[in-house]
Order: structure tokens, then C-alpha cells, then sequence
């Protein structure tokens, strides 16, 4: 089983939205952010009924329901890692994110806007 993800330091995570936000991010900005608001996600929000993925680079399981244990859970949100840090960072809603068609949910509990933003 895979290490659960980890929140980043507070310092490397400012710098890596300040670059995000300046419109220069690198790929190890975008892996930081969406690993730490993957982990913020994964502690408020226990369980194992949602698949929250950003690829390439990480996926958790989030929300209390029915765990689901082998293949493709029932309940699964995609989304690519910028439109993930807007999400987790209150610069886009759930809703407009949706709406825009930045984010494919499917099944159950796959509206994250009570956990939104972190």
C-alpha cells in the first residue's frame, strides 16, 4: 500500500503559489501543491468513498461512505493539477470549475464543495 501524502512546509508551499500565481510554475511547483492539497484533503475529509485524481501526480481517497476495496471506485473526481490548486486555493469554485468543465466527477459524494477551499 502507498505512503499516505504528507502536507508540504508552510514556507515551500507560499513559494510555490507565489510562482504559481506570477504565472511561472514548474513541474516541482505543481507536484508540491497538489500533493500538500491532496493531503489537506485526505485529513478533513476521512474515508474511503470518493477518488480525488490529479495525474500524474497523485490520487487520494477521501470521504466517509462505502469503501470500496478492488478496481475503479464508484465515486471518482478528475482533474488536472492547475484547476486543483484553484480549487484547494479558493481562486475557483466548485461550481465554476464544474461548470467549465475543468473537473469530471462521477458517482456519489463527488461534490467537494463543502471541503472547498482548503
Amino acid at each position: 500500500m502507498p505512503a499516505r501524502l504528507k502536507p508540504a512546509a508552510a514556507a515551500d508551499v507560499a513559494e510555490a503559489l507565489d510562482r504559481v500565481r506570477a504565472e511561472e510554475p514548474a513541474k516541482a511547483d505543481l507536484r508540491l501543491l497538489t500533493k500538500h492539497y491532496l493531503a489537506l484533503l485526505e485529513e478533513r475529509a476521512p474515508g474511503k468513498s470518493v477518488e480525488v485524481r490529479v495525474p500524474p501526480y497523485a490520487a487520494v481517497q477521501c470521504i466517509e461512505g462505502v469503501r470500496h476495496t478492488r478496481g475503479t471506485p464508484p465515486a471518482v473526481i478528475e482533474t488536472d493539477a492547475a484547476t486543483w490548486i484553484a480549487l484547494a486555493t479558493g481562486a475557483m469554485t466548485w461550481s465554476e470549475a464544474v461548470d467549465q468543465a475543468r473537473v469530471r466527477a462521477s458517482g456519489e459524494r463527488t461534490d467537494l464543495s463543502a471541503y472547498l477551499p482548503l
